[in-house]
């Protein structure tokens, strides 16, 4: 990293003697770094798939201006030296004009466990969320999923994110903070499970869970016995039906199950309609070219790390035009 001194970021009220009281004495351009991470974008909007552009509809709703702005370079000079998702928590490493480099943190409280179950039963209830993420991608539809269960995937304002950054600027978020939501989203980008990992479940955690759920469902679907009839037997409970080993239902059972039996002579004119009303929009299965490479996630540092990642999506772009 290259260390060539410069002027300082700011002097805060009270600093540098009275003339600096109550504002900001100067603002200096950051130290030029090597090896920082860059955003992949080099002009306009950043962030490219669903997720990523309603995360940072969060950002651009606060009405920064020129802080916005300036966090967008810094994002795109490499002036972010380091990024880490951890439940609940995003911490960064960003390269000012000082000699040290500023911490940053964005906290989001993460869901709790008991609510992760709830969701996780939901998608496993349902095929179409299940095969996609365990493509490693994240349908739309899954925005609402997670709405109906009293779970907002994004956050839906700023006073949702507790934000700290150690430099001068009282400004809340701060360039160096902007910088960092820029480049969580392409994290979001290049890994849709951050976002969930960020929430509170690891991408390792939810596919081995919902793979356990749907191996279950395997086992009763299509296979709901009436009452009195021979069958698994499913028990109602708060957190959903349960079947008769004590396992959540899922898949069919858990769709069928608070349905009341009826006789075959009634039923025989509805053999053709669904025992539960369809959504409106009918989930889409279209995805990118760059599925394989979502699902995979970024190769280790020794075989060219996130730079060969994005040398690959753009050679998976180039083929998917042709």
């Amino acid at each position: 990293m290259d260390a060539t001194p410069r002027p300082d970021d700011a002097a805060t009220a009270g600093v540098g003697g009275p003339e600096g009281a109550g504002r900001f004495a100067d603002f200096g351009r950051p130290r030029r770094v090597d090896g920082g991470i860059r955003a992949r974008s080099t002009r306009g909007a950043i962030g490219v798939s669903w997720w990523s552009r309603r995360f940072l509809e969060v950002l651009e709703s606060f009405a920064l201006g020129t802080r916005l702005t300036r966090g967008r370079s810094y994002a795109r000079r490499g002036q972010v030296l380091r990024l880490d998702v951890t439940p609940g928590r995003v911490t960064a490493t960003v390269q000012g004009s000082r000699a040290e480099p500023y911490q940053v943190g964005i906290a989001l409280a993460p869901f709790p466990a008991a609510l992760w179950e709830l969701l996780e039963r939901d998608l496993a209830g349902q095929a179409f969320f299940s095969a996609r993420l365990l493509a490693g991608d994240l349908p739309a539809e899954l925005e609402q999923v997670f709405a109906d269960a009293g779970a907002p995937l994004f956050p839906g304002g700023v006073g949702e994110l507790t934000q700290r950054c150690s430099c001068p600027d009282f400004a809340v978020p701060c360039k160096h903070l902007a910088a960092t939501f820029y480049l969580l989203a392409e994290a979001f980008d290049a890994d849709p499970f951050q976002l969930l990992h960020w929430r509170g479940r690891s991408r390792a955690d939810l596919l081995d869970r919902l793979r356990t759920l749907r191996a279950g469902a395997s086992e009763v679907d299509g296979a709901v016995a009436p009452s009195g009839a021979d069958g698994p037997v499913l028990t109602a409970t708060p957190g959903g039906p349960l079947r008769d080993d004590g396992a959540p239902a899922a898949g069919a059972a858990r769709v069928l199950a608070g349905l009341p039996a009826a006789p075959l002579d009634d039923a025989v004119d509805r053999f053709w309609l669904p025992p539960v009303p369809l959504p409106d929009r009918p989930p889409t299965l279209a995805t990118g070219p760059e599925l394989l490479l979502r699902q995979l996630g970024a190769p280790a540092p020794a075989i060219g790390g996130p730079g060969l990642l994005e040398r690959l999506r753009r050679g998976y772009r180039t083929f998917g035009r042709s």
